[in-house]
């Protein structure tokens, strides 16, 4: 605001334009988990935020999405848990591999196909 309208406001004016704008701001609630990284690839770059906390909006929404975008969340929310959930299972199986290998443990004996090969 200019300095001529912030003088023409007595102390009354201010507090209450000061107590409006307390109330239109949120104040920001400590998160449990606040992720930010980006991905480059070669065409653009993304951003991914993740953001855990409590919810303490005093509001409740004022409209309700119609049913093909709350069915479209839902889809795109299974989605990102499968394959959050494959990707972390693909890892705990290829570190599990590498163990057993590092380790010299042979499942099958004579199972592999180089084996098969220096029989002949």
């Amino acid at each position: 605001m200019s300095a001529d309208v912030r003088a023409s406001l007595d102390h009354h004016q201010l507090s209450e334009v000061r107590r409006l704008l307390a109330i239109a701001i949120p104040k920001p609630s400590p998160k449990i988990v606040d992720l930010r990284f980006t991905v480059d690839l070669i065409i653009s770059r993304f951003y991914v935020v993740l953001f855990v906390g409590k919810d303490r909006r005093a509001r409740k929404r004022q409209h309700r999405p119609n049913p093909f975008t709350r069915a479209g969340n839902y889809v795109a929310a299974v989605a990102l848990l499968l394959s959050l959930n494959l990707l972390i299972s693909l890892f705990v199986f290829m570190l599990a591999y590498l163990m057993k290998s590092a380790i010299g443990i042979d499942l099958f004996k004579d199972g592999h196909l180089i084996d098969q090969v220096q029989k002949f």
